[in-house]
């Protein structure tokens, strides 16, 4: 009860820190990219985080380097329930898309930018200024996947991936291989056409991997050759209180999502890694 009482407490306390270096940032556009082409920052949202969703929106607007784009996706009939504080934010552009769940975070900008960089967030965090600084900065430097978190794949005797429980998780080094499984939560930038041509097919990953957005874009580069580079050391997630993120992640970690469609994945395409 002490440790759990404690825990809460530091989370509290960072939460303050965040928010509060927030609202000190300055509201001027950061420095140009730099890179060879669009930069467009994409996430999504949903109502049951619309009231948290502001804080992470400011977050990914006042960075050290200025996107070209900022997008937010709503599912169509979901736009009327934004509250105010996440409307009429500058340079913030707001659209709407089919439910894709978690892939309106990404898909539907693949379609509308197929050749541009572009960079994933979640809707639930605390981004630091220089968050998207880091991920250019490994783009400029060749990757053409870079994520600020990561898992390594353990393997099964025969070359398969063992249970998702089993993999070394939140890598704690910079590491560059097929084993290296991106997570979305703290950001990801991709470079035009790293993926394999089925990423955008919505009657593919509706069915292998619904409630997987890690595991489809992790098979997506894979099979169009590209390694996923982790940046940095061990990250750590600041989840907004009330942000209701811990579902999808918990199933997944205990098998209910990533397993399956681990298992669906490698049934449909074959093992990658």
């Amino acid at each position: 009860m002490i440790s759990g009482a404690f825990r809460a407490f530091k989370h509290r306390r960072r939460q303050a820190r965040a928010k509060a270096e927030l609202a000190a940032r300055p509201d001027a556009p950061g420095r140009p990219h730099g890179l060879p082409g669009l930069l467009v920052v994409s996430l999504t949202s949903y109502p049951a985080r619309f009231g948290t969703l502001a804080l992470t929106l400011q977050g990914v607007l006042r960075q050290s380097v200025q996107p070209d784009r900022v997008i937010l996706w709503i599912a169509k009939g979901d736009e009327a329930e934004l509250p105010p504080d996440c409307l009429g934010l500058a340079g913030l552009e707001i659209r709407s898309c089919p439910d894709w769940r978690s892939y309106k975070k990404i898909v539907p900008t693949l379609l509308a930018h197929p050749d541009a960089f572009v960079v994933t967030a979640d809707d639930d965090v605390y981004y630091p200024v220089d968050w998207l600084e880091k991920l250019v900065g490994a783009a400029k430097a060749g990757a053409r996947v870079a994520c600020h978190r990561a898992h390594r794949i353990a393997l099964q005797p025969d070359g398969r991936p063992a249970p998702y429980s089993e993999w070394r998780h939140n890598v704690d080094a910079p590491e560059r291989s097929p084993l290296v499984f991106l997570t979305g939560v703290s950001g990801v930038i991709y470079a035009p056409g790293v993926f394999h041509p089925d990423v955008t097919r919505d009657d593919l990953f509706t069915r292998l991997a619904p409630r997987s957005d890690d595991v489809w874009l992790y098979w997506m580069h894979r099979l169009n050759g590209a390694e996923a580079q982790k940046i940095g050391n061990r990250a750590r997630i600041l989840e907004w209180e009330g942000s209701q993120a811990q579902s999808l992640r918990a199933a997944n970690l205990h098998g209910t999502g990533n397993d399956q469609a681990i298992a669906a994945m490698i049934g449909h395409y074959g093992w990658p890694g």
